[in-house]
């Protein structure tokens, strides 16, 4: 393909995307992320990772694009927002209520940022005969780096991607082709003095500026830590019970967030009553979250949260509460639970 009919491609590709729904778009090449495959290493040598076992995993791939697909010849990241109406944080003060992450409390990002990457990438392979790979999170690929290598945005000082143009309240996906296009200039940090995010960070988890140590993270230990969370954590989780979104609603750049087009990001589960999850058996959790990305982490880890919540409640009414569950045929269940009462 001529130069001149790539660039035109190119400018109809975005028009596509933004059509599709995406908020931005850019381009890279598998190649332009050299450091990732060191700094990787590094943060797993280091155990920042705790249980996430898949990020030690297959880590030739994750650090370097170009083992993942070496046909592929450019990479185009693409940027959904899924900013609220208002900021979460208020939520936080609501003690008998669970605080819920924004990007959850909708219908799961991956089937629907997925479904726009595949209709996008149809339409790409459609007018240029290419072949083309898909992702959203849950392959090794390294989204961050790359887009910031494409100019989407630059990782901050609380390690997500954040934008001058989104904030940061957004998904990111891939389309990996056989196609070559032309690459965007990439970004540079744009978070100056501004220490916002890791000031507000409950737990610390932030040992330094672009660094995050997941361990002490409360979306990791929320989501991804199994079993108990360590008694000096637990007290310092308030009442979150799926992931945390204080470092990202703290950022000044979110002045210029845009609104969520697609309906599907619209708020379902709000800051449901603690009392009311507690009660919660498997099948009525599967129940209540199907379709959400909440489900996947199953109703003992999700009602383990829950009782933490209970427990920083400082409410002596939901005492009884966490009592009734303290022989819970989940273990971690019941250790929460029983951790919850003598805190009331």
């Amino acid at each position: 393909m001529l130069p001149a009919m790539t660039d035109d491609l190119k400018s109809r590709l975005h028009a596509r995307a933004l059509e599709e729904g995406f908020s931005a778009m850019r381009v890279t090449t598998p190649n332009a992320i050299p450091q990732a495959a060191e700094r990787l290493a590094a943060f797993v040598a280091q155990g920042r990772h705790g249980q996430m076992g898949w990020m030690a995993e297959r880590m030739g791939w994750r650090g370097d694009p170009t083992a993942l697909w070496p046909q592929a010849r450019s990479v185009i990241m693409l940027a959904e927002s899924y900013a609220p109406e208002e900021t979460p944080l208020p939520l936080l003060n609501l003690h008998d209520r669970g605080v819920i992450s924004v990007y959850a409390q909708g219908k799961d990002y991956h089937d629907l940022v997925k479904r726009r990457l595949k209709r996008l990438g149809r339409w790409l392979v459609d007018q240029a005969g290419c072949e083309i790979k898909v992702f959203v999170d849950t392959a090794p690929v390294m989204e961050k780096p790359l887009a910031q290598a494409a100019g989407l945005g630059w990782q901050g000082k609380h390690t997500n991607v954040l934008s001058r143009d989104l904030g940061n309240w957004f998904f990111l996906g891939a389309i990996f082709t056989t196609l070559d296009l032309a690459p965007d200039a990439s970004e540079v940090s744009h978070c100056g003095s501004c220490t916002a995010c890791l000031d507000i960070c409950p737990t610390g988890a932030f040992p330094a500026p672009y660094q995050l140590d997941a361990r002490r993270c409360i979306s990791y230990l929320t989501i991804e830590h199994s079993g108990p969370v360590d008694a000096d954590l637990r007290p310092l989780m308030g009442n979150r019970i799926y992931g945390c979104d204080d470092c990202l609603a703290v950022c000044p750049w979110n002045k210029f967030a845009k609104a969520a087009r697609d309906i599907g990001y619209a708020p379902r589960h709000g800051a449901p009553p603690l009392a009311e999850l507690a009660l919660l058996d498997d099948a009525a959790f599967r129940a209540r979250f199907a379709g959400s990305p909440i489900k996947r982490i199953g109703r003992g880890r999700f009602v383990r949260n829950v009782l933490y919540a209970i427990g920083n409640s400082g409410d002596a009414s939901l005492r009884a509460v966490a009592q009734a569950l303290c022989d819970d045929a989940d273990a971690t269940v019941a250790d929460a639970a029983q951790w919850a009462v003598a805190r009331l």
